[in-house]
């Protein structure tokens, strides 16, 4: 795991304690990467309620209440991301999904990518174009979805 994105969890480990939250994380694109890093940082069992990978649609729909359609959206990150928030009890969640690459899909291009941000109270959602091969655009985007995570933190 980079360096940067274990310093960036161990920030978010330093929040969630300091403001006892629970966090959580849904992803699709990242496969898991975001939940690694989560759950590699600092005293994690007591602030990482956990995650779900939902690479598959099938998936998104059942397991996080998606509504079924595209998936390649704002508002499929936002699902996501309240998905888990519930199901996991949680009280910030933080989502992906989006085009690894490197052809396009559902009419986006590679490297647009969809976080979710989701409170017990707000959601909201952020797009991001990014380049490079589809290893650089996953890896932009668990650096993005920490940053965002971060800040929701800092707002909680």
């Amino acid at each position: 795991m980079p360096e940067d994105i274990s310093d960036l969890a161990e920030a978010i480990a330093q929040r969630a304690n300091q403001r006892s939250l629970r966090v959580a994380a849904a992803e699709s694109l990242t496969s898991g990467q975001i939940c690694g890093a989560l759950g590699a940082a600092s005293g994690a069992s007591e602030w990482f309620a956990g995650g779900v990978v939902a690479y598959r649609n099938k998936t998104k729909f059942d397991v996080l209440g998606v509504t079924p359609g595209p998936v390649m959206t704002a508002t499929c990150a936002e699902q996501m991301a309240r998905g888990v928030v519930d199901l996991t009890a949680s009280d910030v969640a933080v989502s992906v999904t989006g085009v690894g690459g490197p052809g396009s899909e559902e009419g986006r291009a590679a490297g647009t990518v969809f976080i979710g941000i989701a409170t017990t109270t707000v959601v909201r959602s952020f797009e991001y174009a990014f380049t490079g091969d589809p290893e650089e655009v996953v890896t932009s985007t668990v650096r993005a979805a920490l940053d965002r995570l971060t800040e929701a933190l800092d707002d909680a």
